[in-house]
Formats: C-alpha cells, structure tokens, sequence
C-alpha cells in the first residue's frame, strides 16, 4: 500500500485569525487539538497574531521556540500590543509562544511529549505536539514570509554575553550581502555567520523554503536582563524598519551599535564535560582565551580525597556562552567561544 506523503495531509491545527485579511490586526490562538485525561476534547492555544496594511513585504516574528527562554516572549507580545496597522508596510505574523506547552511551562522542551520545537522540523501533522508545531510553521507559516525572526536566548541552562544574533552563511553573493546588511541592521554587539544550520532546526526550514533566517541569543540565565532586552528591542525594531515591513516614528535613526562579525568552529569552539560534578568556571564572558587554557574545574565532593578535574580550552577565542547550572554531567555545554570571522 503506498504510503501517504506529509505534503498532502492537511495540518490538525485551526487558526482563529485570517492569514489571507491583507489589512488590519488580529489577534487570537492557533488551535492544536489535544485530547488529555482533564479535557477529552480540548485544544491548545497557541498566542498568534497578524498586523498588516497593503502591500509590503511579509515577516514572521516568533520566541518561545524553546519555552524557558523569556527575553524573546516579551519583545514579540510588545511588537502585538503597541504596533499599529498603520505603521506596517505589508505584513507581521507574531507568534510570542511557539512551542506553546513548553513556554506555558516555563520549559526549554515540551512537558507533553519532551519534544525540542528547534530539533523538529520539518515535523509531522501525524505526530506529538512539538511536531504538528514545528510541520505548521514550516508548511503554513514559512511560505508566508520572507523573513523570519526567532528571538532566542541561553534559557535556563546558558547565559549569553549580552544580546547576539546568528544567521547563516549563504553561497550566493547577492544573498550573503542582504544577509550581512540585515545583522547590522540589528545593530547587537556580537554576529554570528555560521557555515551551515542543523538540518532540523527552524534557520534549515528557513532555507528550504527561500526565507531569510536570522536567530538572536539574548542573555539567558533563566532570568530578564533590563539592558539586553532595551538593546534588543530597539535593534528589531530598526530591523523592521530596514526590511521595509516598519516604518514611521517607531523606527529608529540608528541601529544600537556596530555589530562585531564572528564564527563558531562546531568542531573545537564548545566545551563539553567529561566528568559529572559541581562546575567551577575559571574564566568570565566575554573574556578572551588561549588554546590550552584552563576553563573549569569539575569538583567530587562524593569523593573528597580526588583533585578536581581540569578542563581546558581546545582553541582560542571569545568566551560568548557559559552554562548557570553549577551541577553538571558528563556531555553538558560547558561553554562556547567564537572567533572573528
């Protein structure tokens, strides 16, 4: 029997906003139905919105990708509350709660089904939550727009040095250019130009569909930064402006600063633990270290009478990410460097 292609299966989810009004503001739930112990015929209610006003280009704007990541849900339910129809110049689709489960629990995945909504896609209209999700955005959402935003930060494992953005390197010229032109538009202290994005993450489904992908990493901790989010706001909202989808007073002169250009090497800029213990870093964000340096002791206070175990850096560079958690295991990020490009 041949087997049904995920193209020709419609989504489950119901929008309760019209993607096809050209003008005006809605907002309302995407509708994914969810059958539970507590409500047999109940459904989620993921935050959406739309503002438009003619023609224009089209960008999505969307944070909680990974729920315990916070910086993101502020600036994009900001962006629905204070914009109105009349300063956008074509059309903003806002999604503040993407991975709806896993932001209503304040959780970097989702407590349904443990599913991680930026390791989902192209996804399933078949499958758990995080994947009806993650095939939504891509199928229904990402053939909408030009652009997308997906506003990211450390969450509660990593804290980031201030705001940063990522995006991907692109082989066409032409395309690279816009790219570039489109991180200092941003204007936040550190840009990343990475060589290729994972293959199931939001900036692959971005590519596949001719999209402009860029992810910012706004502080983390668990926690608000004031002064990250202030720099990340006004930097979306000169993004906007650049990208022509903004315009009028909202829209500032300047982007909040110069943007310095980096790399990440996947192979040698992440430090991973070897060892389960109690992580001592040795070095601050934003400091700039050797190759063979010490980065972290690893502390066994189970077994007192061991020395600690040293980690060391395997390249130079910036120190842009740390992990919060001083528990650690074996495999965790313990940190992430990057070079200038």
């Amino acid at each position: 029997m041949a087997v049904e292609h995920k193209a020709a299966i419609a989504s489950p989810v119901q929008s309760e906003i019209d993607f096809d009004r050209a003008s005006g503001k809605q907002v309302g739930y995407l509708r994914l139905p969810h059958s539970s112990h507590r409500s047999a015929y109940g459904w989620l209610p993921i935050p959406v919105a739309t503002i438009g006003d003619g023609d224009g280009p089209a960008v999505l704007v969307m944070a909680g990708n990974h729920g315990d990541e916070y910086e993101g849900q502020i600036l994009v339910a900001r962006l629905i509350r204070e914009l109105a129809p009349a300063a956008v110049r074509g059309r903003l689709i806002l999604l503040p709660m993407a991975n709806y489960p896993a932001a209503r629990a304040g959780l970097r995945t989702s407590p349904l089904d443990g599913g991680n909504l930026n390791r989902s896609f192209p996804g399933d209209p078949r499958g758990t939550p995080t994947q009806v999700i993650a095939d939504y955005i891509e199928r229904a959402l990402l053939p909408r727009v030009q652009v997308v935003i997906d506003l990211h930060s450390g969450g509660s494992s990593l804290q980031y040095h201030g705001a940063t953005l990522f995006a991907q390197r692109d082989p066409d010229p032409a395309r690279q250019q816009r790219v570039l032109e489109a991180i200092r538009a941003f204007g936040l202290p550190l840009g990343f130009v990475n060589d290729s994005p994972n293959p199931v993450g939001l900036l692959a489904a971005a590519r596949r569909h001719g999209v402009l992908g860029l992810l910012t990493e706004l502080g983390g901790a668990g926690s608000v930064d004031a002064g990250v989010l202030a720099t990340a706001w006004h930097g979306l909202l000169h993004l906007l402006g650049h990208l022509g989808v903004l315009q009028g007073a909202l829209v500032p002169a300047a982007p909040p600063g110069e943007t310095r250009l980096l790399r990440v090497d996947r192979a040698q800029h992440y430090v991973y633990a070897r060892d389960d213990g109690i992580f001592e870093p040795l070095v601050r964000l934003g400091e700039r270290v050797e190759a063979g340096q010490p980065a972290a002791r690893l502390h066994a206070p189970d077994l007192p009478e061991r020395e600690p175990a040293l980690v060391r850096f395997a390249a130079g560079g910036i120190v842009v990410c740390r992990r919060v958690p001083a528990l650690t295991e074996r495999g965790d990020c313990l940190y992430q460097l990057a070079d200038d490009l």
